[in-house]
């Protein structure tokens, strides 16, 4: 992390003790500021930032590990720990990635929180969620263009992850980031094979199209529309492919994924 007009890590202005550390930490990691994986700075620009001791940094830090949420590398830095990935259990992804029938509850889960997402970031979003969205929409129609599919797949969940931080709901923000992450892990199923044509590559482009200019607009109900009439798509697309015979194949690669070869 470096130092920008608007630094993370602010004075404490109060009575600079470890729980007003604890608390300032724990706000940057609730509203989504700091992600899983993100390196703390050193201690020493640490303290400096924040205005306080290095003894009541150190106690601090401690007890945010206490509570699992940074994770401490001896001579690597301080991180942020994985604490997204706990919303779905371990058990519960591998029961998951077992059974068809949780893939329609996952699209059927997603098309409300998508919904009401979308409704909530043409409503809300700053001027900073308005340009953060339209970089992802550049860089998706570059994707596109350059039929760079990884890239592409990279830019949907960074947008759909855009859209639940401008929508500025702690609740839903973090909700969504775990269902993307299993999405991201081919756990429901794999885009590649649902959707292998350009046309189908076309339609999903289209979609986020709607979905921005509705957000970018302001127009709730038009992205609230706009992002489950995507979401049906998705679900009509998985269903023909399970009817042609693409859904064994996609079983099976997902069960491979998982490390789990299928029972003969």
């Amino acid at each position: 992390m470096t130092d920008t007009a608007f630094d993370l890590f602010a004075r404490i202005s109060h009575s600079r003790t470890s729980d007003e550390v604890v608390r300032q930490i724990e706000l940057l990691l609730l509203e989504g500021v700091l992600r899983d994986g993100d390196r703390l700075p050193g201690e020493r620009e640490l303290s400096k930032r924040l205005d306080v001791s290095r003894p009541i940094l150190r106690e601090a830090l401690k007890e945010l590990e206490n509570r699992g949420l940074l994770i401490s590398q001896h001579g690597g830095g301080t991180y942020v720990a994985d604490i997204i990935g706990q919303v779905f259990s371990r058990p519960v992804v591998d029961l998951i990635a077992r059974h068809q029938r949780a893939t329609e509850d996952y699209i059927e889960y997603r098309r409300e929180l998508e919904g009401i997402t979308a409704e909530l970031a043409a409503r809300r979003a700053t001027e900073y969620d308005r340009q953060m969205l339209t970089r992802i929409m550049e860089a998706m129609r570059a994707a596109h263009a350059g039929s760079s599919f990884d890239a592409e797949l990279e830019t949907d969940v960074e947008l759909h992850n855009a859209i639940g931080e401008a929508a500025h709901n702690i609740v839903l923000l973090h909700t969504l980031r775990a269902c993307y992450r299993l999405l991201a892990q081919g756990i429901f199923f794999h885009r590649h094979l649902v959707f292998p044509s350009e046309e189908a590559r076309g339609h999903l482009l289209a979609q986020h199209e709607a979905i921005y200019s509705a957000i970018m607009a302001g127009d709730g109900q038009g992205a609230r529309q706009a992002a489950q009439a995507h979401m049906d798509y998705i679900a009509a697309a998985i269903r023909k492919a399970e009817r042609s015979g693409e859904w064994q194949r996609i079983s099976q690669l997902r069960m491979q994924k998982r490390g789990m070869p299928p029972q003969t």
